[in-house]
C-alpha cells in the first residue's frame, strides 16, 4: 500500500538549512530567486552579507534581507484550485503570458504549486505556501491517484484503452499503468475518464495521442484524496488545517482514498464536475 508524505513536524525546522530554504520557508521568494538576491548582497547571517548561497543557518542566526529580520513561518498550508485554460504554472513566463499565480486573489501569502497543469489544462491544482509539503506531495512513491475526464477526437478502442492498464512505452519513455475508461462518444468527440498515479510531464496527453486520439480538452478531478468537486472556475479553496492533518498525518492512507487501478471507487463519477456540461462557464455562475 503505498504511503501518504510523513505529516510536518517542529523537528523539521530544528536543524541546521540551507539559506535558500529558510527564505522561501518564510514566504519572501523561492530558492531560485533567494539565490539571486545573495549574489546582489542583499542578504545577511549573523551581521555579514553573503556572497554565496552554499551556506546553512539554524533557529539562532540572525539573517536580514535589505536589512529587516525575517517574517516568521507560517504554518503549512494547502489550497484547492479550479485552474481555467489560458493560464501558465509558473511565477513568471518568459513569454509574457498569464499565469496561475497572477490570477490568484492578492491577499493570499506566496503560494508555489503541487504539480503543475499545461496551459491548455484545467481542473484542480493543489497549491502550498510550504515547499517540504509540496514536494512530499510530489513524491511518486505517494502513489496517489490522479484522476482525469478528457474529451478527444476521434473514437477510442476500448481493448487499446484497457491495455494501458499493463503500462506502455512511448518514444523511450515508460508510463505506468493507466486506467482508462471510454464513457460515450458524442459525433467526432469521445470523452475517457483516465486513472494514474505517476503523473510524468503531459503523460495524458502524449498516451492519448499514442492511440491515435487528439486531446481537445483535459480536466483533472483529483489529486489523492484532494477533489475538485464544485469548486467554481478559478476558484481558489483553503483545506482545513484539520483535513490536512487527517490526509498527511497517518501512515498509511484508507483503501477508500487510494483505489486500485483495476478498480476505481464507486463514486469516481458522482461530483458534478465530472459531467463534461458542468464544467461549461455558465454552470459555475450558477453555483
Amino acid at each position: 500500500m503505498p504511503q501518504r508524505p510523513r505529516a510536518l513536524t517542529p523537528k523539521d525546522d530544528d536543524g541546521p538549512q540551507r539559506i535558500a530554504k529558510v527564505l522561501a520557508r518564510a514566504g519572501l521568494c523561492s530558492r531560485r530567486d533567494a539565490e539571486r538576491w545573495i549574489a546582489e548582497g542583499r542578504v545577511a547571517v549573523d551581521g555579514a552579507v553573503l556572497t554565496s548561497p552554499a551556506i546553512t543557518v539554524t533557529a539562532a542566526s540572525d539573517i536580514r534581507v535589505d536589512g529587516a529580520p525575517l517574517p516568521e513561518p507560517d504554518r503549512p498550508r494547502l489550497w484547492r484550485y479550479h485552474k481555467p485554460t489560458g493560464l501558465v504554472t509558473t511565477h513568471r513566463d518568459e513569454k509574457g503570458r498569464p499565469t496561475v499565480f497572477g490570477a490568484l486573489p492578492p491577499e493570499l501569502p506566496r503560494l508555489i504549486s503541487v504539480g503543475r497543469l499545461d496551459l491548455n489544462s484545467e481542473g484542480l491544482l493543489l497549491l502550498t505556501n510550504d515547499g517540504a509539503l509540496a514536494r512530499r506531495l510530489e513524491l511518486p512513491e505517494t502513489g496517489w491517484l490522479r484522476r482525469y475526464k478528457v474529451r478527444v477526437h476521434g473514437v477510442p478502442d476500448p481493448a487499446r484503452l484497457a491495455a494501458l492498464a499493463k503500462g506502455i512505452r512511448i518514444d523511450g519513455v515508460s508510463y505506468g499503468p493507466i486506467h482508462a475508461e471510454f464513457e460515450r462518444q458524442k459525433g467526432a468527440n469521445a470523452w475517457v475518464a483516465l486513472s494514474l498515479r505517476e503523473g510524468k510531464n503531459r503523460e495524458v496527453r502524449r498516451v492519448l495521442e499514442h492511440l491515435g486520439l487528439a486531446v481537445t480538452r483535459l480536466i483533472r478531478l483529483s489529486y489523492g484524496p484532494f477533489q475538485l468537486g464544485n469548486l467554481a472556475r478559478g476558484a481558489v479553496e483553503e483545506v482545513t488545517g484539520k483535513v490536512v492533518r487527517e490526509q498527511l498525518g497517518n501512515p498509511a492512507p484508507p483503501k477508500a482514498q487510494v483505489p486500485k487501478l483495476d478498480a476505481p471507487r464507486p463514486d469516481a463519477t458522482k461530483p458534478d464536475t465530472t459531467k463534461p456540461d458542468a464544467t461549461r462557464p455558465n454552470a459555475h455562475r450558477r453555483r
